[in-house]
């Protein structure tokens, strides 16, 4: 099995490492140290990460992962590289299906923040990971779009979503098209075809989970 989770992860701690905790993020308002946080909490406390998706717990959840943002960076880090095996999220059952598509994200969340960047060439199996997540993403993300989106990664398929209405396309690869829909459209090297207002609509909504 591939364990592209277990990569990214690996990629995203070394990294978290190499700029610090001051270093920008494309989450807006975190630092590293916040983003490292913020996986750490994820996926070892299940009392504050409820908050992410279940509001009345969400200043729990913000209350926990500032505590945790303010220890060691480097202890920090460390939690973030090591994946609890206990974790409900990032036991080796779960691992690769429940994180690959989260830590290639935040890796790039990283990445792309700093001065420079490019898209890494990525291998095309995890390309093909990526767009079977992207599919399924693409059709909960952008369920409220006001839109029919197309949403397209050539030579690895093409997939149909939102609440219907003016057609807009989005081409990219795999990866591009997993950082679009998870909210980082600005960031993303796609191309967007469409009416210019749908266009510009599309990317600065408020999408991801």
């Amino acid at each position: 099995m591939n364990r592209y989770a277990r990569a990214e992860r690996r990629s995203l701690a070394d990294l978290l490492r190499r700029l610090g905790p001051d270093a920008p993020t494309l989450c807006t308002g975190w630092t590293t140290r916040d983003l490292a946080a913020h996986v750490v909490v994820r996926e070892r406390r299940p009392d504050a990460s409820a908050g992410m998706v279940v509001p009345p717990l969400r200043g729990h959840g913000e209350r926990v992962r500032r505590d945790t943002a303010a220890t060691d960076y480097a202890r920090l880090v460390d939690r973030v590289a090591d994946a609890p095996w206990w974790s409900p999220i990032s036991n080796p059952l779960l691992d690769e299906s429940v994180n690959a598509v989260e830590f290639f994200v935040h890796h790039e969340d990283v990445r792309r923040a700093q001065p420079g960047w490019e898209p890494r060439r990525l291998a095309p199996e995890q390309e093909a990971a990526l767009w079977r997540r992207a599919s399924g993403l693409a059709r909960l993300t952008l369920r409220r779009f006001r839109a029919d989106v197309l949403l397209r990664a050539p030579g690895y398929g093409e997939v149909r979503a939102g609440a219907g209405g003016p057609a807009v396309k989005v081409i990219g690869a795999p990866g591009e098209l997993v950082m679009f829909v998870f909210g980082r459209q600005r960031a993303a090297r796609v191309q967007v075809d469409g009416p210019p207002e749908v266009a510009e609509k599309i990317r600065t909504a408020r999408l991801g989970l």
